[in-house]
C-alpha cells in the first residue's frame, strides 16, 4: 500500500494539493509513519478559491504550511470516527468543527469521499479548502 502522498498522487485529482505539499516541504512529514487523517481538498476545491489565491500561497510558504497542516489531524480516523466528533484538533494547532447532521462537514466543507486508505493513515476528500481562523 502507498503512503498518503503517494495515494494522493495516484488518485490524480489532487494535483494542486500535491504541488502545495511539495512547495511547503511537507512531503517527508506526510510520508512518515503517522498515522495521519487528511481532509484533502480536491483540485475542484482549489478552483473555488479566488483567482490568484493558490499562486499567492505558493509564494507565502509559512501561510501555505499553516493552511495545509490545518487539513491534517494526528491519528487514523475513519469516517465513522470523524462523524462522532464535534471538533478535531489539527496538526496546525487549531481545531476544525465537525457537523454530521447532514452528511459530514468539516468547517463547512463537505466530505465527498471518505476512508481512502493509505499505509500511514486515511484520506477524506473535501469540496472546499478550509482555513485557520
Amino acid at each position: 500500500m502507498a503512503n498518503i502522498v503517494e495515494t494522493a498522487v495516484s488518485a490524480g485529482s489532487f494535483t494542486t494539493l500535491v504541488a502545495a505539499v511539495k512547495a511547503a516541504g511537507l512531503v517527508e512529514t506526510l510520508s512518515g509513519s503517522g498515522p495521519f487523517t487528511v481532509f484533502a481538498p480536491s483540485d475542484d476545491a482549489f478552483k473555488k478559491l479566488p483567482e490568484g489565491t493558490v499562486e499567492g500561497l505558493l509564494k507565502d510558504i509559512p501561510k501555505l504550511k499553516a493552511i495545509l497542516t490545518y487539513h491534517v489531524a494526528a491519528g487514523k480516523m475513519m469516517a465513522a470516527d470523524v462523524a462522532k466528533q464535534t471538533s478535531i484538533k489539527t496538526v496546525q494547532g487549531q481545531s476544525i468543527t465537525v457537523d454530521a447532521s447532514e452528511g459530514v462537514k468539516v468547517d463547512g466543507a463537505n466530505v465527498v469521499k471518505a476512508d481512502i486508505a493509505a499505509d500511514n493513515g486515511t484520506i477524506h476528500v473535501i469540496d472546499s479548502v478550509i482555513q485557520p481562523k
